[in-house]
């Protein structure tokens, strides 16, 4: 399986960082938005999508700054090197509460919108979408 990275697609923040990694960290990984993927295949939820980044390659599957560290990994030379330095424990243990604080704030963060701070089912209301 190709390893996907897949990330918040109506977060125009967490587009802007999907472009980021599209252009500048050369990983094999496929960067998908979770709206256009498919979450059965993959292994995952909607809620799980909603909550953090995914990463999904070879039965491994993992979420928020676990995700992003294997994404660094993946893409080799010094990239390899942050993603490994963001496995150690303490850098670990403190990853989560940073990852959280700018999840919780990624509306106010550059790049970010209003839209950004809503659940998935309030964006479909706001933006007219219907299944």
């Amino acid at each position: 399986m190709t390893p996907t990275f897949v990330y918040d697609g109506d977060c125009a923040f967490c587009t802007t960082c999907a472009e980021f990694i599209e252009r500048r960290i050369p990983t094999r990984a496929r960067v998908i938005p979770w709206q256009f993927a498919d979450l059965d295949t993959l292994g995952l939820s909607q809620e799980e999508c909603e909550e953090a980044v995914q990463w999904v390659a070879d039965g491994v599957h993992t979420s928020g700054p676990d995700a992003i560290a294997l994404l660094l990994h993946d893409a080799g030379r010094a990239w390899q090197l942050a993603g490994g330095a963001l496995q150690l424990g303490p850098v670990r243990l403190a990853a989560w509460p940073a990852y959280r604080w700018i999840a919780d704030h990624r509306h106010l963060l550059p790049g970010g919108t209003a839209a950004c701070s809503l659940p998935q089912a309030q964006r479909d209301l706001l933006f007219g979408k219907t299944d």
